[in-house]
C-alpha cells in the first residue's frame, strides 16, 4: 500500500470543510484535481473514505481510521521538517507551546528568548490545562506550562516542576480597598472577583469572572478584584480569614519524546526566569 502524504492532507482538509469545493480552495487546487486526489487515496487503501451520499460528507468507519493516522503522520512530517531546520539553523524553525493564563513568567521568558533567537517563529497561547493536555497528545504543542497536579503520575506526560508560588488577592491602584491595611471577607465579597480559568484550588473562592486571558488588564482597568501570582502594577490585598492555595506550575511535555532544539531553548529561558523571580514578583507589587 502506497500512502501519499499530500493526499492525506487533502483528506484532512475535506474532513475540516465538509465540502469538496471549500476543501479544494483551502489547498489551492481545482475541484476536479482535489476529487482525483481523494479518489486516488481511496484506491490506495482499497475502500471508500467519505460517504458522498451524506450532505456533510461524513467519514466512513474506515475513513475515521485513516483520518486518525493522517493527523499523526502529517503532524509528524511537519515536526520532522521543523526539527531538521532547527538543527541546521536554530533561528529559522517554529515553536508551538501553551500556558495557563496565570503563568506570567512565560511572557517574560519569551521576551528573553526572542532576544536570542529573533528570527524564530514562536506561537504560544493561553488555555486551560485540560485543553492543552489534549493538544499535547495530538502533537499540536511541544509542551505547556500548567499546574502539575493534573498530570503528576500520568505516564503519558513528563513533568518538570517550577517553584511553588502563593496566590494573592489584588486590585488596581486607586481602588477603594487599595489603601486598606487589612481587608475582611465581607469587604472582599462586595466586589467582583476575577480568577484565572481552570486553576486548581481557586474554585472555592467564589469568583464571578473566570479569565483565559486579559485578567491583568481587567483588574487594572476596573473595580474588579483579582487573584494573581504577583503582576506588576497591581496592589496586593491582605485578606483576613482566607487561606490562599499555592500554584504548583510545571513544564509539561510528552513522555519519551525529545523536545526540539527551539523547545529546549525556550524551556531553558522559562527555568531562568523561574529561578530569578523566586519571590521577586511579589516584591514588585505594591502593598
Amino acid at each position: 500500500m502506497h500512502i501519499d502524504l499530500r493526499q492525506l492532507r487533502h483528506l484532512l482538509a475535506l474532513a475540516e470543510h465538509r465540502s469538496f469545493v471549500a476543501a479544494a480552495g483551502s489547498v489551492r487546487l481545482s475541484q476536479s484535481a482535489f476529487s482525483r486526489s481523494i479518489q486516488a487515496l481511496e484506491h490506495s487503501v482499497g475502500c471508500q473514505l467519505v460517504d458522498r451520499a451524506s450532505k456533510d460528507l461524513v467519514p466512513t468507519r474506515q475513513g475515521l481510521v485513516v483520518l486518525e493516522h493522517a493527523r499523526r503522520l502529517v503532524s509528524g512530517a511537519h515536526q520532522l521538517s521543523n526539527e531538521i531546520r532547527q538543527f541546521n539553523d536554530l533561528e529559522t524553525g517554529e515553536l508551538r507551546f501553551g500556558h495557563v493564563p496565570a503563568s506570567g513568567l512565560v511572557t517574560r521568558a519569551v521576551a528573553g528568548f526572542v532576544g536570542k533567537y529573533p528570527k524564530a517563529r514562536v506561537r504560544f497561547e493561553a488555555a486551560t490545562a485540560a485543553e492543552m493536555g489534549k493538544r499535547l497528545l495530538a502533537d499540536e504543542l511541544e509542551f505547556f506550562v500548567a499546574d502539575s497536579r493534573g498530570f503528576d503520575g500520568d505516564s503519558a506526560y513528563q513533568v518538570l516542576r517550577l517553584k511553588a508560588r502563593a496566590w494573592q488577592f489584588c486590585c488596581r491602584p486607586g481602588h477603594p480597598l487599595a489603601g486598606r491595611g487589612v481587608v475582611t471577607q465581607e469587604e472582599l465579597r462586595a466586589w467582583p472577583l476575577a480568577v484565572p480559568r481552570g486553576e486548581p484550588g481557586l474554585v472555592e473562592l467564589g469568583a464571578t469572572i473566570e479569565c483565559t486571558a486579559g485578567l491583568h488588564a481587567l483588574v487594572a482597568g476596573s473595580d474588579a478584584l483579582g487573584v494573581s501570582l504577583g503582576e506588576a502594577g497591581l496592589v496586593r490585598l491582605k485578606v483576613t480569614g482566607v487561606e490562599m492555595p499555592e500554584a504548583r506550575h510545571a513544564i509539561v511535555s510528552r513522555a519519551r519524546q525529545r523536545l526540539s532544539p527551539l523547545a529546549e531553548a525556550m524551556v531553558g529561558e522559562i527555568l531562568l526566569v523561574d529561578q530569578a523571580e523566586d519571590g521577586a514578583s511579589l516584591e514588585r507589587m505594591a502593598v
